[in-house]
C-alpha cells in the first residue's frame, strides 16, 4: 500500500482529535517464547493501520494539526546481522511519509515536549500493558515544568473509539487484500479435504495434524505470512468443542471433520469453516444435519445487506436451526413448546451456543462496536431466559457497504439423554466471509465448496 493511504488515515484521525490534542500509538511488544527465543513477531493492528510499519519497538505520535512523529529502532549493523534489516530514523520520513523520526531510545526524553501545550492526550485504553503508567510518567515530568510555562494536557481519551470506526468500513484496497486472503484460505481447505479422503481411501493413518500441515503449506505457498489464528482441525466428537485445536486425534472413516482456518495476508485476516466427511461421503444422519446448517446459513446470507442490522443474520439463522431441531427430534415440542417458545427461551442453546458472525479485518475478531452509535440512548431491560440475568438491550449496528463480517451458523450435538443417538457427537459449522454491499453481500470465501453434493464431488476427485 502506498504511503499516501496511511498519511490519509493519519490526517482523518487527526481531524477527529481536535487541533490541540495529541495521540500516542505504540506497536505490539515482542513476546518471549522460552529462555532466549521469542514468538514470531506480529505488529499491533492500530499501529500498522496508521503507518504500514511492521518492525517492533515502534511508536507513533500524531498531533491534532496532522503532524506525525515516528520513534523506531536505530540502525545497528551488529544487531541487523542477527535479527534482520532495520529501517532506521533517517530513512523513515521518506519511506513512510511521516514528518519526523527519532530513535526509540529518545522516546522518554522527547515525549514531554510533544505533550506540552496539548489539552488532551489520546491513546488506546486497555490494550498495551503499562502504557497508562508510561503516559502518567511523561505527564508528571511535564507538570514539573509548569512554573516555566509548560502546559499539561488535562484530559486522557480512549483512541480505540475513533480508530474502531475508521477500521470498521474497509476501503477498496483492504477489500482486495481480504479477497486474496480468502482465496488462499479456500485453496487450503480444498487441499486438506482432498488429502483426507485420499488417505482414508488408501487405509493410511490420518491424524488431525496431517490436515493442519496441509493448511499451513498452502498458506505459505501463496504468500501468506502466517495463520490469522490457531487453526481448528477437529475430527469426530472433537468438533463439538468450539475452540478445539489441531492435535493428534485420529481421523476415522465414517466421521466428520470440522476445519476452521484462515490465513493472514499483508495484515488482513480470513476466516473459513468447512465440515466434511473424512471418507468423502456423508452418512444420512450427517447429511440431514449438514443440510440444516447450510439452510440456516443461506437464510443468514439473505439477511446480510446494507441497511439491515448486525443481528438480522443471526436471527434468521436461529429461526431455521430451531425449526430443524424440532423437526429432527433434537428438541421435544412437548417439553419446549413451539418455534417461538424455543427462540424466546433460547432452548436451541443446547445445540447452538454462539453468534452467527463477527467483524473481520486486520484482526480475525475485528474491532468495532456491534451497537448503532446514533441509537445508544434507546436502551431497554430484559431478563435472560437461560441465566435469569438482567440484560441491557440497545439497537444493533446498521450494516453499511464495505463492512466485512463472517456468517457462521453451526450445530453441536453431544451425547445426552433424550437426544437421538444417530446424531450423537456430530459437530458442524459452515463459515464464510462476507463484504456488505448495497444489494446484499459478496461471499469472498466460496472458492471452497459448501453444498453437500459439491463437497462429495470434490473429495472424489
Amino acid at each position: 500500500m502506498s504511503t499516501f493511504r496511511y498519511a490519509a488515515r493519519r490526517s482523518a484521525l487527526a481531524a477527529q482529535l481536535g487541533k490541540t490534542a495529541v495521540a500516542i500509538i505504540p506497536t505490539a511488544p515482542e513476546q518471549q517464547r522460552n529462555r532466549d527465543s521469542d514468538f514470531l513477531y506480529r505488529h499491533d493492528s492500530y499501529f500498522h493501520y496508521l503507518s504500514g510499519f511492521a518492525e517492533p519497538k515502534g511508536w507513533l505520535v500524531i498531533t491534532g494539526d496532522g503532524r506525525t512523529t515516528l520513534f523506531c529502532q536505530p540502525k545497528d549493523v551488529e544487531r541487523e546481522i542477527w535479527d534482520g534489516y532495520r529501517l532506521g530514523p533517517a530513512d523513515a520520513p521518506a519511506r513512510l511519509g511521516v514528518d519526523a523520526a527519532f530513535s526509540v531510545a529518545e522516546l522518554d526524553a522527547r515525549m514531554p515536549k510533544l505533550l506540552d501545550g496539548r489539552d488532551a492526550v489520546w491513546f488506546p485504553f486497555g490494550i498495551h500493558k503499562g502504557l497508562e503508567s508510561r503516559v502518567d510518567g511523561w505527564l508528571t515530568s511535564l507538570r514539573a515544568r509548569v512554573r516555566f510555562g509548560a502546559l499539561c494536557p488535562e484530559h486522557q481519551r480512549d483512541l480505540c473509539g475513533p480508530l474502531d470506526e475508521m477500521r470498521l468500513v474497509k476501503d477498496v484496497h483492504e477489500q482486495d487484500t481480504m479477497r486474496r486472503a480468502a482465496q488462499i484460505s479456500a485453496g487450503a481447505h480444498v487441499r486438506a479435504m482432498q488429502l483426507c479422503a485420499r488417505m482414508v481411501r488408501d487405509g493410511q493413518d490420518v491424524r488431525e495434524y496431517h490436515l493442519d500441515a496441509e493448511l499451513l503449506h498452502e498458506f505459505r505457498r501463496h504468500g501468506s505470512q502466517y495463520p490469522a489464528y490457531g487453526s481448528i482441525v477437529a475430527a469426530g466428537a472433537n468438533a463439538c468443542v468450539l475452540h478445539y485445536r489441531a492435535d493428534t486425534a485420529p481421523v476415522r472413516d465414517g466421521e466428520l471433520v470440522l476445519i476452521d482456518a484462515g490465513c493472514e495476508l499483508d495484515g488482513y485476516a480470513s476466516d473459513i469453516t468447512r465440515t466434511f466427511p473424512a471418507n468423502g461421503r456423508f452418512s444420512p444422519a450427517q447429511r440431514v444435519l449438514y443440510d440444516l446448517v447450510l439452510a440456516s446459513q443461506d437464510a443468514a446470507v439473505a439477511a446480510t445487506r446494507a441497511g439491515a442490522r448486525f443481528t438480522d443474520p443471526h436471527e434468521a439463522s436461529v429461526k431455521v436451526l430451531a425449526q430443524g431441531m424440532l423437526d429432527l427430534g433434537l428438541l421435544d415440542a412437548n417439553k419446549v413448546g413451539s418455534l417461538e417458545d424455543v427462540i424466546d427461551k433460547r432452548a436451541y442453546f443446547q445445540f447452538y451456543m454462539h453468534r452467527t458472525g463477527h467483524w473481520l479485518g486486520m484482526d480475525v475478531h475485528d474491532c468495532g462496536t456491534y451497537l448503532e452509535p446514533s441509537e445508544l440512548a434507546q436502551a431497554s431491560e430484559r431478563k435472560d431466559a437461560l441465566t435469569g440475568e438482567t440484560i441491557i438491550h440497545r439497537p444493533a449496528r446498521v450494516l453499511r457497504p464495505g463492512m466485512v463480517l463472517t456468517i457462521e451458523p453451526g450445530i453441536y450435538v453431544r451425547a445426552a439423554p433424550g437426544v437421538p443417538e444417530q446424531y450423537h457427537n456430530i459437530g458442524i459449522r459452515i463459515e464464510d466471509d462476507a463484504i456488505v454491499t448495497d444489494a446484499g453481500c459478496e461471499l469472498i470465501s466460496r472458492g471452497v465448496p459448501v453444498r453437500g453434493d459439491d463437497i462429495e464431488a470434490l473429495m472424489r476427485a
